[in-house]
């Protein structure tokens, strides 16, 4: 079977991607290795919104959970055994509490990181489908449900550290975080959780599971009186997108040794579909290359100049709105059409014999 041009395109950007340690500096390399754990969020957001229909504005929700799961352990880790992290010291804090005792171990570690976002997704997902919730309730409910937890995280000043975050991590299963050859190492990490999420996300998106979440995007009803369970794959396709985000941000925890409730919160999931869309929200390599290239082009903008920042997303999403509903991708998309020959004018039918004797 002949690879698609996109396809090839992917490779060919994974495989350039791939040799970065050999080209870039310590900084570059490292603010290329946090942009691509976002990717990996925007993967999942076009799942859930480009294929599914379903615009939630609260995936920093499942991000936060990923991220503080695995930030959770760390801390655990670089904390003296029989001793408490310092912020539970400085809050009075006399035992572990109970959901932080899991965290102690790696495997479990992990398998939080997976299952704990996918599960939150799944029961925000239950919770709103079955009830038939579509539109801009479900963006309404999701964005609720992320500020819910941020204001919980921020409260939480014994439990989480509330808006200082988490930090000081130091190793990562025996892994010294601070070594040069760390930073390669998890780059090297990220960009093949990145080629793993594209490339799973599309084979799954070419069975008949994406042919009904895009015919449930297109005409719920319709889909529905064919005799589909449109809650059932809207459930499925929540919570893929909330346990890609708990992936993207566990890898981003690592990249940036910390994480907060500002790095979750609204600004993080309103930009996140902002990137989406200016990428193309039905394209898989569209969206995670929209986020790339948006995130760097924040970097180099908010650093030379702070202020304009605001008004450069601003004018992006009027500009993704008004001219460019399909995203970078959806342009390059576009094929033009070959020219139709001009209409000639029908020959005149023979008239039948019997009707020119009647005549």
């Amino acid at each position: 079977m002949k690879p698609s041009p996109g396809a090839l395109v992917t490779l060919a950007l994974l495989l350039i991607l791939a040799f970065a340690p050999l080209y870039l500096g310590a900084y570059p390399l490292t603010l290329l290795g946090r942009v691509l754990a976002l990717s990996v969020a925007a993967v999942g957001v076009t799942v859930v919104w480009g294929r599914a229909g379903i615009l939630s504005l609260g995936q920093g929700l499942f991000f936060g959970l990923g991220g503080y799961a695995l930030a959770m352990h760390l801390k655990l880790t670089a904390t003296p055994p029989g001793d408490l992290p310092d912020f539970m010291v400085y809050n009075g804090v006399e035992r572990l509490p109970w959901f932080w005792a899991p965290f102690a171990s790696a495997p479990l570690t992990l398998l939080a990181v997976l299952t704990l976002p996918a599960a939150a997704a799944g029961l925000v997902a239950w919770l709103m489908f079955r009830r038939r919730i579509t539109g801009v309730y479900v963006s309404i409910i999701t964005q609720a449900l992320l500020l819910a937890f941020v204001t919980w995280l921020n409260g939480a000043q014994g439990l989480t550290s509330g808006t200082n975050g988490i930090t000081d991590f130091q190793t990562f299963l025996g892994i010294d975080l601070r070594s040069p050859g760390t930073t390669r190492g998890l780059y090297w990490v990220t960009l093949a959780a990145v080629a793993l999420a594209l490339g799973g996300t599309a084979a799954l998106l070419r069975t008949p599971f994406g042919q009904v979440l895009t015919a449930i995007r297109d005409n719920e009803n319709r889909t529905r009186f064919l005799g589909f369970n449109p809650a059932a794959f809207k459930i499925a396709a929540f919570m893929l997108g909330g346990l890609l985000a708990g992936v993207s941000g566990a890898l981003y925890t690592l990249h940036l040794g910390t994480i907060s409730p500002a790095m979750i919160g609204t600004a993080f999931s309103l930009e996140l579909v902002v990137w989406v869309a200016l990428g193309g929200r039905a394209s898989l390599l569209g969206s995670a290359a929209g986020l790339v290239l948006g995130q760097l082009a924040k970097d180099r903008v908010s650093s030379a100049a702070p202020d304009a920042w605001l008004y450069v997303m601003g004018a992006l999403f009027v500009l993704v709105v008004l001219v460019l509903p399909q995203g970078v991708a959806g342009l390059l998309a576009r094929r033009p059409r070959a020219p139709q020959p001009p209409l000639q004018p029908a020959a005149p039918s023979p008239v039948p014999r019997e009707v020119s004797d009647a005549l």
